[in-house]
């Protein structure tokens, strides 16, 4: 009998970050580690997670004047979901797509060791699973999409209907020319989320000093930038009919969470990582 491999194979190390931490710093690790989540300690022992979606529609949603370096970590933090070192792949698989997280804790003796998250899971599947599935058997037959000239504080309520981390950006002409992620938004929190006051240069006769507030204010810096200034001008995609495998190299060479997909040339879909999962727990 061939034993199936556990996740004690894919898992690494985790990067933490003191609970004492506040939001801003939370971001900044994130940012800087290239990295979708952080594990959370407390006298160095792992007592929770915080993921780049919880900081994103955490920081859609505020519409406080408080600094971000003012805002404890703790706001946003989660518990960790943890599973034994010895449990199979596939049955971690299945738990993280009833349970809709994207990573799990490992733990070895009583202990969390390690974590592994759907960018593991993707290069897992690249390295086993050749000519098993195509990208049309599982991408998603939808994306959402709005315009580069939309203010940020409606591409923020955007993204808090549809729960979704990504928008495609179309232009007047309704081609897509680009796509606009919480990666894009943390590098504007970070810049606006940290200033007591921001001043409003769009009307040419006067400039408005008005507090601080978050995406969703149309009194705040929500209004003040137009998308396109900040959204990226490359939406990186692969064919239908592509081996899924070809997706997954395409997602870990980005390091990216999803990719637009081309039917007959045309943007018709999306494939993410939670799509390669999806993949994983079927083979």
């Amino acid at each position: 009998m061939t034993l199936l491999p556990a996740v004690k194979s894919i898992m690494k190390k985790p990067i933490a970050i003191q609970k004492d931490s506040s939001v801003a710093h939370a971001i900044r690790q994130i940012l800087d580690h290239n990295i979708s989540r952080l594990m959370v300690s407390n006298e160095n022992e792992l007592v929770g997670i915080v993921t780049e979606k919880d900081l994103g529609f955490f920081l859609l949603k505020d519409n406080t004047e408080e600094n971000l370096n003012k805002i404890p970590l703790s706001k946003v933090m989660k518990p960790l979901v943890t599973v034994d070192e010895a449990m199979e792949i596939k049955e971690c698989v299945q738990i993280m797509l009833d349970r809709k997280i994207g990573s799990l804790g490992v733990n070895s003796h009583g202990k969390t060791v390690g974590i592994f998250t759907k960018t593991d899971l993707a290069r897992h599947y690249l390295q086993k699973y050749v000519g098993k599935k195509r990208v049309g058997d599982f991408m998603t037959i939808s994306y959402v999409t709005m315009y580069e000239d939309d203010p940020i504080h409606e591409i923020a309520s955007k993204m808090i209907k549809e729960k979704v981390s990504r928008i495609i950006l179309k232009n007047k002409g309704d081609v897509p020319i680009g796509i606009v992620t919480f990666r894009d938004l943390f590098r504007i929190a970070l810049t606006l989320g940290q200033e007591e006051q921001i001043v409003d240069n769009t009307d040419p006769v006067i400039s408005v000093i008005f507090p601080r507030k978050g995406f969703l204010s149309e009194s705040g810096f929500g209004k003040t930038i137009l998308t396109k200034e900040l959204m990226s001008n490359k939406i990186v995609t692969v064919d239908y009919n592509d081996d899924l495998i070809t997706a997954c190299e395409i997602l870990l060479d980005n390091n990216v969470n999803g990719v637009g997909v081309l039917v007959n040339g045309k943007l018709s879909g999306i494939l993410s990582k939670t799509d390669v999962t999806r993949a994983l727990a079927s083979v």
